[in-house]
C-alpha cells in the first residue's frame, strides 16, 4: 500500500466514522427548550464539533490501523473478496 493509498483510505474511514459518531449524545433544540428562530426543532442545541472531530480521528485511526494491517500483511486479498474470479465469471477457469 502506497502513502497516497493510505491517506485516501484514512480519509474515507474518517468520514464514515464521523457520520456514525455525529448522532450520539445529541441534544436537539426542542429537547433543550431553547429554539433559535429560523431553525428546525431537530437542529442540535450544541453540536460540540471539536470534541466529535477528536473522537472521530481517534476511532478512525484505530480502524485504519486494523484495515491497513490486514492489507499490508495480505491476510485478505482481492481474490478472497472478488466474486467474479471466485465463480469464474469474466476470468479464465483455474487449471
Amino acid at each position: 500500500m502506497s502513502v497516497v493509498t493510505g491517506i485516501v483510505l484514512y480519509a474515507i474511514i474518517w468520514f464514515m466514522t464521523l457520520f456514525v459518531i455525529l448522532p450520539f449524545r445529541l441534544t436537539t433544540q426542542d429537547e433543550s427548550g431553547e429554539r433559535v428562530r429560523g431553525t428546525p426543532g431537530s437542529a442540535p442545541a450544541d453540536p460540540g464539533l471539536k470534541r466529535r472531530f477528536i473522537v472521530t480521528s481517534l476511532v478512525a485511526g484505530v480502524v485504519w490501523a486494523v484495515v491497513a494491517g490486514i492489507i499490508i500483511t495480505g491476510a485478505v486479498t482481492i481474490e478472497d473478496i472478488d466474486l467474479f474470479t471466485r465463480f469464474g465469471l469474466g476470468a479464465p477457469p483455474p487449471r
